[in-house]
């Protein structure tokens, strides 16, 4: 595979000053008077004064700088980023759906009320949980509601709890969720890259709260004890959270409700092929056992009375979290994959993903050196500290490099229990074909000159980024950059 990022010296829109010129071209006009009273205006404003023509041109360049899902390979390992299939897109385009309006009397809006039933059923079904809030707007808004929830659970008991355990091998944001609900992280050291059974068992006492785990984990292992783990819990009268980052490896397999866990949040992005809600909207519903129903973020969707309504009489819920019903167009989605899929389909898509991250773990494994030596789920990793010892060329250099075959980068650095990290996630969406054609890639730049690597990538429209400058000196607005001088 080769790749050649298109390189165009594209201005900010702002900057545009582009006059019509033929057919149906018409330049958006200035107000020749002030707005609003006089308050507005659009040259304050700084808004775009292009033609039609060249704001297409505008957004078809910055296009093909880019790169996406729909491009190729997008290995971003703990992070699913499936191919999102455009009848989904499609779908969520109708005009009985743009048209729809929040603010609508439920009585009006009984079709859209019956989806978001129907797939709250169908992620209690999946997930072998008893309700279903569609509420949160993405994965860690869930796990903060889940987090919010197990506090409200032991306030309702009475009892003190402060601590929430989290293994090494977690997913990232679990940490960051459970301190922003109030709770005192203690962090579970892993063993053979699984939960230390005997260590939990001792670090177990009536201030722990719950554990939030990822299984399988981030390292692509399934927690083999984890009846065991779930039994240590509830011994103790403590929760456990399942992080639905990683589902897509166990639908059909296994659930969340089988394992014992009373909580689990959904990433719809990475089991149902939603978008990714990174920048913009997305969903991370929350689900429950029955013992913990009553705390779910509201509205909850109900049936009752052959109609269909929102719920917000629920005097114990932890409250709303997000407008109106959630990401209607993003639940949709999830709900027409569901639908388009099928029981069967869901496990094969799970099969296939497993399959997938496999067969390219062991494509690798004669230029990568791969820990924990055994059967992976839907994801692994890899490492490149050998490579790093005896050349100088870091996971850096290698996942720069593979851009320039076309392939987007996996995760790095991560988990950090293994040195130079590649975390790969395959997907069921590549085919053999590209999954050989990936695992030449990444053999073939193992063995490439370190000048080659320390450099790359070398055919995109921008070379190697300063990362720790743009992490240290962020400009987040065209104001402020032209204020700098040219980001200096």
């Amino acid at each position: 595979m080769n790749f050649s990022q298109a390189h165009w010296e594209e201005p900010l829109l702002n900057e545009i000053e582009a006059p019509a010129v033929f057919g149906f071209d018409n330049k958006i006009r200035r107000p020749s008077a002030r707005t609003d009273k006089g308050v507005l205006e659009r040259k304050v404003l700084h808004l775009p004064d292009v033609s039609e023509r060249y704001l297409m041109k505008h957004y078809v360049n910055l296009s093909q700088m880019n790169y996406s899902v729909d491009n190729g390979p997008h290995l971003l390992g703990s992070c699913t980023m499936k191919y999102n299939p455009k009848v989904s897109e499609n779908i969520a385009s109708l005009e009985k759906v743009a048209r729809l309006h929040p603010l609508q009397p439920v009585e009006t809006v009984q079709g859209a009320l019956r989806i978001l039933y129907e797939l709250s059923q169908a992620l209690c079904r999946i997930s072998g949980m008893d309700a279903v809030s569609l509420q949160p707007a993405g994965g860690a808004q869930g796990e903060f509601a889940g987090m919010l929830m197990t506090k409200a659970h032991f306030e309702k008991k009475g009892e003190k709890r402060d601590t929430i355990l989290v293994p090494d091998s977690a997913h990232g944001t679990n940490p960051a969720s459970a301190a922003m609900a109030g709770y005192e992280v203690r962090e579970l050291p892993s063993k053979d890259g699984m939960v230390d059974v005997g260590l939990l068992r001792k670090s177990v006492d009536d201030s722990v709260a719950a554990i939030m785990l990822t299984n399988p984990n981030t390292l692509g292992l399934f927690e083999e004890e984890v009846g065991e783990i779930a039994d240590i819990m509830h011994e103790r009268g403590s929760l456990l959270y399942y992080d639905g980052a990683n589902m897509n490896a166990i639908i059909g397999k296994t659930n969340p409700g089988a394992m014992g866990f009373d909580i689990v949040h959904f990433n719809l992005h990475k089991t149902f092929a939603t978008p990714h809600g990174g920048g913009g909207p997305g969903a991370g519903p929350v689900g429950v056992r029955q013992h913990l129903e009553k705390f779910l973020p509201v509205p909850v969707v109900v049936h009752r009375n052959d109609s269909y309504d929102l719920d917000y009489n629920r005097p114990e819920s932890i409250g709303k979290l997000h407008s109106f019903y959630g990401n209607f167009g993003i639940l949709l989605r999830a709900y027409a994959y569901i639908l388009m899929n099928g029981s069967d389909g869901l496990v094969h898509n799970s099969e296939t993903a497993v399959l997938n991250s496999n067969y390219l773990m062991k494509r690798i494994s004669s230029a990568y050196s791969v820990p924990y030596k055994r059967l992976k789920k839907h994801e692994f990793v890899a490492s490149a500290s050998d490579i790093k010892s005896k050349r100088g060329v870091s996971t850096l250099d290698i996942s720069k490099r593979l851009i320039d075959y076309g392939i987007h980068p996996p995760t790095i650095y991560f988990p950090q229990i293994v040195s130079e990290a590649l975390m790969i996630e395959p997907t069921e969406n590549l085919s053999r074909d590209t999954l050989d054609e990936v695992a030449r890639m990444f053999i073939e730049t193992a063995s490439e000159p370190a000048e080659v690597l320390h450099t790359a990538p070398h055919s995109t429209g921008r070379s190697r980024i300063d990362e720790v400058r743009a992490a240290r000196n962020m400009v987040f607005t065209w104001k402020e950059f032209e204020q700098r001088g040219s980001g200096k």
